[in-house]
């Protein structure tokens, strides 16, 4: 989730300090994706630059204790999570995904075994698919979505972005065997593919001599003369 649009969609419920957006974006999530206050700060402070929120008055706080500010969305902000709801995420331009790269590369870097690159990658994989299936068992109502309140929501919400690390774990798992296939059956293609032709020898330069068989030497040698007729007169 970009986080930008986050703060967005928070903030489109109630006006939040940061502590809260913080708090609510990792809860809502799960903390799957763990924010720092000061990249939510950071990203609030564009949002102000951009003229999609603003603080709120000090007259207008309900919390009149509070010494940090708190924000709000303006007309605009609220247009532009409008527009983020309505929008389906772009896939025209994938992220760049660091196995991906790392794959590519290793199946042409000399010296290294692509198969060795994708067994600890696999292992790696199955590991968190397992802590993330173990996950989804503690979470209430995971499997069959609860029911109502804003507990349950919330438990919904971090249920379905478990079944989402899932399914890409899983999907990760299919992915690499697929790719130890396809290498395994480019090196035996590689193998199998014939030796290169010798140069041709350069001009002026005398041709080797094959080497002589015993079939080559009889057909050499020189044959038998017929024997004359006076020698066949006397037998």
């Amino acid at each position: 989730m970009s986080v930008r649009q986050g703060m967005l969609a928070l903030l489109a419920e109630q006006p939040m300090h940061g502590y809260q957006l913080r708090q609510q974006f990792e809860l809502r999530t799960g903390g799957t994706w763990p924010l720092n206050i000061g990249q939510v700060y950071t990203t609030v402070q564009r949002l102000v630059r951009d003229g999609l929120v603003e603080p709120v008055p000090e007259s207008e706080s309900a919390d009149d204790a509070a010494d940090v500010d708190r924000f709000r969305l303006t007309a605009a902000g609220r247009a532009e999570i409008a527009d983020w709801w309505r929008t389906p995420v772009d896939r025209s331009a994938p992220a760049r995904d660091e196995l991906v790269i790392k794959l590519a590369l290793a199946v042409t870097a000399p010296g290294i075994d692509a198969r060795d690159v994708i067994q600890a990658q696999r292992t790696e994989t199955m590991r968190a698919l397992r802590d993330y299936t173990r996950l989804k068992t503690t979470v209430p109502g995971g499997a069959a979505g609860g029911g109502g309140g804003e507990a349950s929501s919330r438990d919904l919400a971090w249920s379905l972005v478990l079944d989402n690390l899932i399914f890409a774990a899983e999907a990760e798992v299919r992915w690499l065997d697929h790719v130890e296939a396809r290498v395994s059956r480019a090196e035996g293609a590689w193998s199998a593919a014939p030796p290169a032709a010798a140069a041709p020898a350069s001009a002026g330069a005398p041709a080797a001599a094959a080497p002589r068989t015993s079939a080559d030497a009889r057909s050499s040698s020189p044959a038998p003369s017929a024997p004359s007729s006076e020698t066949e007169a006397r037998r």
